[in-house]
């Protein structure tokens, strides 16, 4: 895949490009240094090398042109200049949503049900919001949500295929859950999928059955797939418009890049698309096109996606392929750990193989191919077992054929062990963290992993103890997205349910944290020489609080609002009005 290289040689001239300085601190005698925009009086939290502080930034075109005092970057203001008296606020380099489903954050809510929490407390409220969807739908027409959380259930028991069945006989119903790694969906959605008691589940899939072997109406993990393929897909056009309403909501909350894991060469070509276009909601995409779950079809993947040629290397970049390692270590049980559950079972891996070791060796043969056609490879893993196997691949395939920095990383991570920590740090491979799911689900994983592994996970002062490079990010839709709560999440360690604080060895600091939303994600991206931070001759991405947070308490960040965001030199939001 020669096409991969020469894409990122060209995205490195062009950040190297950026990084030439355009001017220093000493003055500003060039008519042609005149700043477009200049903002002064805010704290500046630059993320360099040493997360510098400053006061005031100057702006020119869509470049970062100096970073100083005030005093200083005065001097860069002229009689056509924009500037902004900050007050105090806190000024932060554009946040980097470094794993967030871009399309599944549209889709939900302009084409589904909201059944997240508070908004649905019961099955009961499940149940109530689908028979008013019946009542609207037309004749067999898909009834589709997200959101819904057992643990928040009143009822306190899983949901059936019955409940749905009561208001939505004709209709096919099929929601998602929270994670997006179970579906709950009717009779109706069974028999267009053609599910009963003597079907096999596809590998790593699982089709709960009750005591007499009937499917209860839960499918976890590749399973749930037997009815998702049955879903009329939404059209370009509704995708293009979900995707837009999703980039206008991520630029008032400070999000100027994301990284978008696991879709198809189609819809990533219809971001690709998308991010050649110039609106003001535009954010800067890193696409991962989705792998199957075996080595044939990953090779018939690779074909496909090698078609696919960016159309502006810094708005939308394709540098490699995500993999599903397991599923998650919750109440489903779908994550392969070393230790059992508590009440049994130890999870597995959800690739081809009909044993654990067949799956390995999958997995570890995928992990290779992708390795050798010089792509970056990000693998969702959660159980530590699952993780160890990732990584392990990891390390084979550089030993046997070394690149400079592929940057390979695990997704979510949740119970990567210290000793792996060591390791990935060793060879340079990342990890993306979730702290908003930490705060959804801090409470609940007692029950399905213990107390001990339920603190411990997502091992933030561990791993940056390491060495390793974390990346924070929402898992949008998983979460609502707000990465000031995500931040609150990492000082504290607190649960939603309860706010019992989980894990408190764990905790980072403020700059630590901000670096994880800011910095860590252009890393993971290959991107960190023009984004990330705020330095000059960075693009100018930009994200300015309505508050001065260093001072705030973490309890509060999660209300705190965003009061500009600035890309590539254009203010998309501003809050803040006149100067």
């Amino acid at each position: 895949m020669k096409h991969t290289l020469s894409r990122r040689r060209l995205l490195a001239s062009m950040s190297a490009a950026s990084m030439t300085p355009v001017l220093s601190l000493s003055g500003c005698a060039n008519p042609a240094d005149i700043a477009d925009l200049i903002l002064i009086n805010g704290e500046v939290h630059t993320v360099d090398d040493n997360d510098h502080r400053a006061e005031a930034i100057a702006i020119k075109a869509n470049r970062i042109i100096a970073v100083g005092q005030t005093k200083e970057i005065k001097a860069f203001k002229g009689p056509n200049s924009r500037q902004i008296d900050l007050q105090g606020r806190t000024v932060l380099p554009g946040i980097n949503d470094s794993h967030l489903h871009l399309l599944g954050a549209g889709v939900h809510p302009l084409f589904s049900l909201d059944l997240s929490f508070p908004n649905v407390k019961s099955i009961a409220d499940c149940v109530v919001q689908v028979a008013a969807a019946v009542k609207e739908a037309p004749q067999g027409e898909w009834i589709q949500g997200r959101g819904w959380d057992q643990p928040y259930f009143t009822e306190g028991r899983a949901p059936t295929a019955a409940d749905l069945d009561a208001v939505s006989p004709d209709h096919p119903v099929a929601l998602t859950e929270f994670s997006g790694h179970a579906l709950w969906v009717n009779s109706k959605a069974m028999t267009v999928a053609g599910i009963t008691a003597d079907t096999i589940p596809p590998p790593g899939g699982v089709i709960v059955k009750d005591e007499k072997g009937q499917p209860t109406g839960l499918l976890f993990e590749a399973a749930a797939w037997m009815v998702r393929d049955h879903i009329p897909a939404p059209t370009s056009e509704q995708n293009k418009a979900a995707l837009r309403a999703t980039m206008q909501q991520l630029i008032e909350r400070g999000i100027t890049s994301c990284t978008v894991p696991g879709q198809s060469p189609e819809i990533l070509q219809q971001m690709n698309e998308l991010a050649s276009e110039t609106f003001d909601a535009r954010i800067r995409i890193t696409g991962l096109v989705r792998a199957p779950d075996s080595l044939l079809g990953l090779q018939e993947t690779l074909s496909a996606w090698s078609k696919l040629e960016a159309k502006d290397p810094l708005w939308f970049q394709l540098p490699g392929v995500k993999i599903f390692g397991d599923g998650i270590p919750t109440g489903n049980k779908t994550a392969w750990l070393h230790e059992p559950y508590e009440g049994g079972g130890n999870g597995s891996l959800i690739v081809k193989g009909e044993t654990d070791d067949e799956r390995v060796a999958e997995i570890t043969a995928m992990i290779e191919l992708i390795h050798r056609h010089d792509l970056q490879i990000g693998t969702h893993v959660t159980g530590d077992k699952s993780i160890d196997t990732v990584v392990e691949a990891y390390v084979r395939a550089q030993q046997a054929g070394a690149r400079p920095s592929p940057r390979h990383y695990i997704i979510h991570g949740d119970l990567v062990s210290p000793q792996t920590l060591q390791t990935m740090s060793t060879h340079g491979i990342g990890a993306n963290f979730n702290p908003e799911i930490k705060y959804l689900i801090a409470d609940s994983q007692i029950a399905a992993i213990g107390a001990a592994r339920a603190a411990y996970e997502w091992p933030y002062r561990s791993a940056f103890d390491a060495g390793v490079v974390v990346a924070s990010s929402s898992d949008g839709p998983v979460t609502e997205g707000n990465w000031l709560q995500g931040i609150a999440t990492c000082l504290e360690r607190k649960g939603k349910q309860t706010g019992n604080v989980s894990g408190p060895e764990q905790r980072i600091s403020l700059d630590e944290a901000i670096r994880s939303y800011t910095w860590a994600g252009a890393w993971q991206d290959h991107a960190e020489s023009y984004k990330g931070s705020l330095q000059t001759g960075y693009s100018a991405d930009i994200c300015i609080m309505d508050e001065r947070i260093s001072t705030a308490a973490p309890q509060t960040y999660a209300k705190s609002k965003v009061a500009m965001t600035i890309i590539d030199g254009r203010v998309v939001h501003d809050t803040l009005g006149a100067d």
